[in-house]
């Protein structure tokens, strides 16, 4: 009796993940991947900004604090994410074909927030 493992299927998609993608695949996933999670740290800390000018104002609110907080946290989340890369090929090749429509819509959202 076989199990699930030693189907022909799953041994195909085991080496297709462990295999390298081509050079420009994977710098081409990893531009597009690196600017578009710059483009969120932006626009997120953009959008956790206190709503007063100053920074000394976020603890006359507890709302501001708390936005400020969670905009770090989560900028933070996301410059981490900019220096551990995808260990499996076909996410590079995915990030490549989606930043052509993930690019333009993240561009225009930090536009219309800034």
């Amino acid at each position: 009796m076989s199990t699930n493992a030693d189907l022909p299927v799953n041994q195909r998609r085991k080496t297709e993940e462990t295999t390298k993608p081509p050079s420009h695949v994977w710098v081409g996933g990893v531009v597009v991947r690196t600017i578009f999670l710059l483009v969120l740290i932006v626009l997120t800390a953009r959008v956790a900004s206190p709503q007063m000018e100053r920074l000394s104002t976020i603890y006359e609110t507890p709302g501001d604090l708390i936005r400020v907080l969670m905009g770090v946290a989560v900028c933070a989340w996301f410059i981490v994410n900019v220096f551990k890369l995808p260990k499996d090929g076909g996410a590079y090749r995915t990030w490549m074909y989606m930043g052509l429509a993930l690019l333009p819509l993240a561009a225009l959202c930090a536009y219309v927030v800034w």
